[in-house]
């Protein structure tokens, strides 16, 4: 019978006092160690009957009489100890030491620190022989039982540090995570692009076509919005003579939670002065190609019913076209009506303001499913790019690109517009829109506009948010991310332990 919870709690707080008791801190402040775990399993050779100091949790402690295997954990891997009575160095205050006699005060999951010599076990397992063993950090609630592991989706993403102690394989995801955008810092720097930073606070946000989170300054007595994106910070240092920049850092998106968005989200974005969009598509075709061979050593992935090679051509779609060949519609000057038509016979669901942009993005979106890639979508309609350059052939086209892979976009680029004027009359255009209850609709940004009007040369830019990794390692939004935004909750054996009786997080809308 499995003992509650609350009562395993019980037993490990006296144990801790009884350590306390001792003498013994079972929270010291420093902890020592020579080698990391999988250095001596991997190097055992070199270290054999030398003395080490190593470090981790208790992951499994099994007692013969007078001779106790564990095995203990760091981020490196396991390693197994030998305790045996009569050579663990005794009890002792001075030296913070765990002797023979008080280890039932240890328990699975403690973090402990052990010194010994490095030896082999009778079956041939790498081990150290502990003569004198610490303390580090005591454990007052029990691991997961192993061979059980944690089943809950739910609970697992919530505590996620229980996932990453039972199963370290799970690390090395976001161990690729972080080669990924330091291999992304290193391609970018390397074709002469420097970082900056700009503002996550903004009093006008855009970039985007996205609702945004709102929050207040108190110093400022004004409103403030998250950012969705870095590109009118960006464009605004390009007016003002950098030529080659990029930010590597969140975005935040007030929109739902699928397999492929989360509301807060790292993302690259990169602007290019004196260049156009053709420069920026193959400087992305370059980029993907070099993170894939860098973090993976390959270029052909499979995710979910798609199989992509980043090394192929990459086809072209040009969006008008692809519309009018599924939908036998001119997306940009048929009327309303008829493109509703289509999304009533396609039993699309649109939420929030129904208009054209609304439509197209809805219809191109079952379109964009049926392609693995990777693919090169050009000639966007205007009304969909109020940021974008026009073709100067046809001035209801924009010079945009979004590479597509897995049938998702990975990234969106642009060549910038440039006319203040006409970024003006854009800007008015999504402004009525959102007059009209389309919150995803861009924001005047009349500050914006200004900077226009003293100048900012032709320049390209991309865009590419982690869904790129997620999509390369084959996991949703949520498993792609260390602490995924979740619905606040407390389970009842919690609120028992620490006497809450309701969850203290507001749960009405602010009016801000």
């Amino acid at each position: 019978m499995q003992i509650p919870l609350e009562e395993i709690r019980k037993i490990r707080i006296e144990k801790v006092k009884k350590l306390r008791d001792i003498g013994i801190n079972p929270y010291p402040e420093k902890s020592t160690r020579t080698h990391e775990n999988k250095t001596l399993v991997d190097n055992f050779k070199k270290y054999e009957g030398k003395k080490v100091t190593i470090v981790g949790r208790i992951m499994s402690w099994r007692e013969h009489g007078a001779i106790i295997f564990s095995h203990i954990q760091d981020f490196s891997g396991k390693i197994q100890l030998i305790i045996r009575k009569g050579v663990i160095s005794p009890t002792s205050k001075k030296d913070q030491t765990i002797g023979w006699e008080i280890l039932k005060l240890l328990d699975i999951g403690d973090h402990i620190q052990a010194t010994g010599i490095l030896t082999k076990s009778k079956t041939g397992e790498v081990s150290v022989e502990v003569f004198k063993l610490r303390i580090i950090a005591k454990a007052i609630r029990p691991l997961p039982y192993k061979w059980v592991g944690i089943k809950d989706p739910e609970f697992r993403l919530r505590r996620r540090y229980l996932e990453f102690a039972m199963n370290p394989e799970k690390r090395e995801m976001f161990v690729r995570k972080s080669k990924f955008w330091r291999e992304a810092r290193e391609f970018m720097t390397s074709k002469g692009f420097i970082e900056v930073e700009t503002p996550i606070l903004e009093h006008v946000t855009g970039g985007a076509d996205a609702k945004p989170f709102v929050t207040y300054h108190e110093a400022l007595n004004e409103r403030f919005y998250l950012r969705i994106s870095s590109e009118l910070y960006q464009k605004r240092l390009i007016g003002g003579g950098f030529e080659k920049i990029f930010v590597l850092g969140p975005n935040f998106r007030n929109e739902g939670i699928d397999d492929e968005h989360l509301q807060e989200f790292y993302q690259l974005e990169y602007y290019w002065a004196y260049s156009d969009i053709n420069d920026t598509i193959q400087l992305t075709k370059e980029l993907y190609r070099y993170l894939a061979e860098k973090v993976y050593g390959r270029t052909k992935f499979t995710y979910k019913v798609y199989t992509f090679d980043l090394a192929d051509e990459w086809e072209v779609i040009d969006f008008v076209e692809a519309m009018e060949d599924r939908f036998k519609v001119d997306i940009i000057n048929d009327p309303v009506e008829k493109l509703l038509d289509v999304v009533k016979r396609k039993n699309i669901e649109i939420t929030g303001k129904i208009n054209r942009n609304r439509i197209a993005d809805n219809l191109w979106k079952l379109i964009r499913k049926e392609i693995s890639g990777p693919a090169s979508l050009i000639n966007v309609p205007k009304f969909l790019s109020p940021l974008a350059k026009s073709k100067e052939d046809n001035p209801l086209i924009t010079s945009r690109f979004q590479p597509i892979i897995a049938g998702t976009e990975v990234g969106n680029g642009y060549s910038e517009l440039n006319d203040p004027l006409e970024q003006y009359k854009r800007f008015k255009e999504q402004q009525a829109l959102r007059e009209k209850g389309d919150e995803e609709a861009h924001m005047m940004d009349i500050d914006f506009v200004e900077m226009l009007e003293y100048g900012m040369p032709p320049c390209s830019s991309l865009g590419f948010s982690e869904r790129l990794f997620w999509i390369l390692e084959g996991v949703t939004a949520r498993e792609g991310t260390l602490f995924p935004q979740m619905k606040y909750h407390l389970d009842e054996t919690t609120k028992k332990i620490y006497g809450i009786k309701e969850n203290p997080i507001l749960r009405k809308k602010p009016h801000i």
